[in-house]
């Protein structure tokens, strides 16, 4: 490898990788666009359509998905670059116009993730959806989007780590990237004589750890205990991830008063509670076990062959028990009394007999060998008000027949 890089390339010396002219935007007649944008809008519509995909898969409607990801754009979006500013004021105070000015970087994933979860559940509250059924099969687009959406950090030169001669070291021009991710010990390991940082790429770091989470999810999903479960395997997942990739990067942001990173933090945070609401939903579902419940009916999105999704508007569809989700229902209470709604669905229409106030039916009990002394629709025959329900023994007159 050379000792001196043009200003647009990169390099990957150990893996013998040398690219030259990596642009970082693409012009159109008198309009630049920066493939940052191009990238990061690239990796929202794959996402959105794997989701869509997942949940023609498990007979949700695909719809549902793209029709709320127009909301997930936007305020996750507004999201990112919110955490982002806030925990970066500094950058921004004297110049608060450069807040809008999103081609040049600063989005924060945790901000992103914050304001997508929820916009999903609010969007779930209103249309009537489960929303632990959207968060699961939302967790595999958010994922897919976090993969290919790390490379657009890759053409803007950013979210690197300190320096490193390991296999997947990068090498990247002084001039091209922000003078404040340069730390004092990256700036002490540039040799005399040469241009460029060698760094960690910690962005490639993270789009092959969040593929070996999405091959889990995919592996996984058909062994998940109950609703949700999948999105707390990719908030666990991620945030195991994050926390060691966030160490060692130099484009930290800090909680305002100190040198704690915040996404640090939150990455741990992140990890413990989805460990401890998982060992929640798994002790659920083995006391419904226990009760004799090995599986619950699932609520869908949508019915096979029924053209109407459980939005619904408003309404709850049931299908066949799901051996994939075993634990659809908030209660053991609520299934229970979905069993005896469809018992009493599918149970053949019988005509109640109705009896007098304070007294006990005047039919009694079929006898063996006695049938044939009672009339034919004398189980049928309403009680008279007033009638001596003694009056129904095995005596042979037939009652009067009166209409309700």
């Amino acid at each position: 490898m050379q000792d001196m890089m043009d200003t647009m390339d990169i390099a990957f010396p150990h893996l013998g990788i040398y690219l030259r002219n990596v642009p970082k935007t693409i012009t159109i007649g008198n309009f630049s666009i920066a493939l940052y944008g191009i990238v990061i809008a690239i990796g929202m519509l794959c996402g959105i359509a794997l989701a869509a995909h997942i949940a023609k898969k498990t007979n949700q409607n695909p719809d549902t998905y793209w029709d709320i990801s127009i909301w997930l754009i936007i305020f996750s979006i507004i999201g990112a670059r919110v955490y982002y500013v806030i925990f970066f004021w500094d950058a921004y105070r004297n110049d608060p116009i450069q807040i809008f000015n999103l081609r040049g970087g600063g989005l924060a994933i945790y901000g992103g993730v914050i304001a997508g979860v929820i916009t999903a559940v609010v969007y779930c509250h209103v249309k009537k959806i489960r929303p632990r059924v959207v968060l699961d099969t939302a967790a595999y687009g958010l994922i897919l989007g976090q993969i290919i959406g790390r490379w657009a950090n890759f053409f803007n030169r950013e979210v690197f780590g300190g320096y490193t001669d390991n296999l997947f070291a990068m090498r990247l021009p002084i001039a091209m990237v922000r003078e404040r991710d340069i730390t004092a010990d990256l700036a002490s390991h540039i040799q005399a004589g040469t241009n460029y940082i060698q760094v960690h790429p910690t962005f490639l770091y993270e789009s092959l750890w969040n593929l070996m989470i999405l091959c889990i999810m995919f592996w996984y999903r058909k062994r998940k205990k109950f609703d949700g479960e999948m999105m707390l395997l990719y908030f666990g997942g991620y945030g195991l991830g994050r926390a060691w990739i966030e160490y060692i990067r130099t484009d930290q942001l800090y909680i305002t008063g100190t040198t704690i990173p915040v996404s640090m933090v939150l990455a741990i945070v992140m990890l413990a509670v989805s460990i401890v609401l998982d060992i929640y939903g798994r002790s659920r579902v083995k006391k419904l076990e226990q009760a004799g419940i090995a599986r619950i009916p699932l609520w869908t999105l949508q019915i096979p062959g029924s053209g109407s999704d459980a939005a619904g508007k408003g309404s709850r569809k049931e299908r066949e028990p799901d051996p994939e989700d075993p634990n659809a229902f908030d209660t053991l209470e609520e299934y229970q009394k979905s069993v005896q709604k469809a018992d009493a669905a599918s149970a053949p229409a019988k005509e109640k007999t109705s009896s007098p106030v304070g007294d006990t039916p005047t039919t009694a009990p079929k006898e063996s060998g006695k049938e044939e002394s009672r009339p034919q629709n004398e189980e049928d025959a309403p009680t008279a008000v007033g009638e001596d329900p003694t009056g129904a023994s095995n005596e042979k007159e037939q009652p009067e027949n009166k209409s309700e």
